[in-house]
């Protein structure tokens, strides 16, 4: 192919035309590990409380590319030293740092795999690249893991205020018409700058900071932690638990031969090699919702009724609230799953459970967000700002939660 041809651009509902800045960088779009995005939603269950929230991974990763490569062109403009090559691997870092999510990715990661988050799965996708590439990707290996000499691009890929964070609060409000979500990406990064080797960002841009970090708590209330979200995830973990535990001590096999390695060997990452790699490179969200309109006839009662809640979406009531829920109420719903259902009472505890959740919007003690003034001096962004609520988000707050059947048919 004409290298030229290679410097496409593409059109996205959030930037417009993003240009794919390298030959390179195209190749890796190209590749089937990356080309599997299209088929991982970026936000799971979330399109059963907000229909338009269908956006994949495939258009995140470019929307953080597109974001990345503003950064660095702001950054070059004001001095930072950023050579050629450390701008192509900070690039390909964030294209490719959700690369290892795997089908509704924090589902699976409590369900068919143990102890394998994203970011693990991402760095071996990552080495097997640079494998392919003749090790074009070592230094972009190296910022993803934080381990490069220049901290403020390592920064840009994984902190507080990372490129990541604008660019999934702006689409994620966007796709769910969800408005309080809808911070001004492109003005935060015009404020940023480096001081001392970190990511400061300049005195003017404290509103925009401060609105980020209250559209972050809000998102996550309002969708990422949305009460439903919630109620969906917890059955789809449960459901894979379930499938897990049938296809490892018997002998039912699901039709699709991907899904069934998982789901009869116990992966870690001990045992997770090159072959393993190669077949959750094949793993994505059609699998799963396949294989759930085919359990849903399965002679597995639990298995079944958990595959047709999911598919249509005849969810468990879930309730929140500040304390811990009386116990007399579960043991009640437990009682009553399992006379009506039929069931024992480790069977009747996929349908009644209970849990907690938290929102954190920012983290002071882990990594501050730099306030830079026009004196030089620099503050922590809670301590800089007047706003009172700023302090409040640099608590966590936890909220316990329910789950049982609406009705016991």
């Amino acid at each position: 192919m004409n290298q030229r041809n290679k410097l496409k651009i593409i059109n996205d509902p959030i930037y417009g035309f993003i240009t794919i800045p390298s030959t390179l960088i195209f190749d890796l779009i190209e590749h089937p590990y990356f080309q599997r995005l299209r088929r991982i939603t970026q936000m799971g269950l979330s399109h059963l409380v907000y229909p338009g929230a269908n956006h994949t991974r495939f258009h995140h990763a470019l929307g953080c590319l597109h974001l990345m490569k503003k950064a660095v062109d702001i950054l070059k403009s004001k001095g930072v030293d950023i050579s050629e090559e450390e701008e192509e691997a900070v690039l390909i870092a964030i294209l490719l740092h959700d690369i290892g999510h795997g089908p509704f990715s924090h589902a699976l990661e409590h369900s068919i795999v143990s102890d394998l988050s994203h970011e693990y799965l991402s760095l071996e996708f990552m080495n097997k690249l640079n494998i392919e590439f003749q090790g074009q990707l070592t230094l972009a290996i190296d910022i993803f893991r934080g381990n490069h000499d220049k901290k403020f691009l390592c920064q840009l890929i994984s902190s507080q205020l990372d490129i990541d964070r604008l660019d999934y609060l702006k689409r994620d409000s966007f796709y769910t018409g969800v408005a309080e979500g809808n911070i001004n990406s492109e003005r935060l990064i015009y404020m940023l700058n480096v001081v001392d080797d970190k990511l400061v960002v300049e005195e003017k841009g404290i509103y925009s900071i401060e609105k980020f970090l209250v559209a972050r708590r809000l998102m996550y209330w309002q969708v990422y932690l949305h009460k439903t979200s919630l109620s969906a995830e917890q059955l789809l973990i449960r459901l894979l638990r379930r499938a897990k535990y049938i296809f490892e001590k018997t002998d039912d096999q699901t039709e699709n031969s991907v899904l069934n390695y998982f789901l009869r060997h116990h992966i870690n990452s001990e045992n997770f090699d090159n072959i393993t790699l190669q077949l959750f490179s094949k793993l994505d969200d059609y699998d799963i919702f396949s294989a759930l309109k085919i359990w849903q006839n399965h002679d597995d009662f639990v298995l079944s009724k958990l595959s047709k809640m999911i598919l249509n979406r005849d969810l468990l009531k879930i309730k929140l609230k500040n304390e811990p829920f009386d116990q007399k109420k579960l043991k009640s719903h437990l009682s009553k799953v399992i006379k009506n259902y039929k069931l024992s009472e480790e069977e009747a505890e996929y349908f009644v459970f209970e849990g907690t959740t938290s929102n954190l919007a920012y983290q002071p003690d882990k990594e501050h967000i730099n306030i830079l003034y026009k004196n030089g001096k620099i503050k922590d962004v809670s301590s800089a700002s007047d706003q009172l609520n700023l302090k409040a988000l640099s608590k966590t707050v936890v909220k316990h939660y329910i789950c049982y059947p609406k009705t016991y048919n």
